[in-house]
């Protein structure tokens, strides 16, 4: 019996449209997954996830919606659950960093973009799936956190970095929360990841630096990232619950 065939299953994945979200829409479509790709403003990077899944056999749809919002996160889910069914799986990805700047120079309006995109849109958007998961009494949440949420993160990332420490927290929370409900809860924390993300965010002095920190010499890659969140949603991850894989190549060992 293979444990990691979702056949039928359904997930929805935030912020899909590059990156470690697109790998982990395109790891569950291999898995027989049929995917919702949320986007915000990337409609060509969703496309482009879609054809992804599309080619490794699955079946997919693009959500746009901003699930930073209480509204976006609920309509990214109603989308998903009109067009494909009831959700199994849901991996809460969106994030980013938005800019590099000091805590002195921090604004309050950048404060709340930060925080509402990397964490408040786990919550919303679990909470938005907890009603039908919790009356069928299954399921698996995945949440995206960060090296950075261990260490404070590199330059100018502090407050990226503790809203990524309150997405791991959150994680364990919502891990015990639903526990009775037979919903698995866990995520996981990539170290330096070959994304979009440091090629606008990070200088290639600043990536050397990171890789020399790395014992397996080498930054990650998205696809490592999507085929964990994959193994963490199907049944061969049955008895793990509550925890944070990191994804770091030995950078950060626990």
């Amino acid at each position: 019996m293979n444990k990691q065939n979702m056949s039928g299953r359904v997930a929805l994945i935030t912020g899909a449209s590059t990156g470690i979200g697109r790998w982990a829409a395109v790891s569950l479509a291999e898995c027989g997954a049929v995917v919702a790709i949320n986007y915000n403003r990337n409609r060509q990077g969703a496309e482009e996830t879609l054809k992804m899944v599309e080619a490794a056999g699955s079946r997919a749809i693009i959500v746009q919606a901003d699930v930073s919002t209480k509204s976006g996160a609920e309509a990214a889910v109603s989308a998903t659950r009109s067009q494909l069914g009831p959700i199994d799986i849901l991996v809460n990805n969106a994030g980013d960093l938005i800019e590099r700047r000091s805590l002195l120079e921090f604004t309050e309006e950048l404060w709340d973009r930060v925080m509402n995109l990397n964490f408040k849109s786990v919550w919303l958007c679990s909470q938005a799936v907890m009603p039908e998961m919790m009356e069928r009494k299954s399921g698996s949440i995945i949440n995206v956190g960060s090296i950075a949420g261990h260490h404070g993160g590199g330059p100018g990332a502090g407050v990226y970095a503790a809203s990524k420490a309150g997405v791991m927290c959150l994680t364990k929370g919502m891990a015990k929360e639903l526990a009775p409900y037979n919903i698995r809860v866990n995520g996981v924390a990539p170290g330096v990841i070959e994304t979009p993300f440091h090629d606008r965010m990070s200088t290639p002095e600043m990536m050397k630096q990171f890789v020399s920190s790395i014992p397996l010499g080498r930054t990650g890659t998205a696809e490592e990232c999507g085929r964990v969140i994959a193994f963490l949603a199907s049944d061969a991850a049955g008895y793990i619950h509550g925890e944070m894989i990191e994804i770091n190549g030995g950078q950060l060992m626990l």
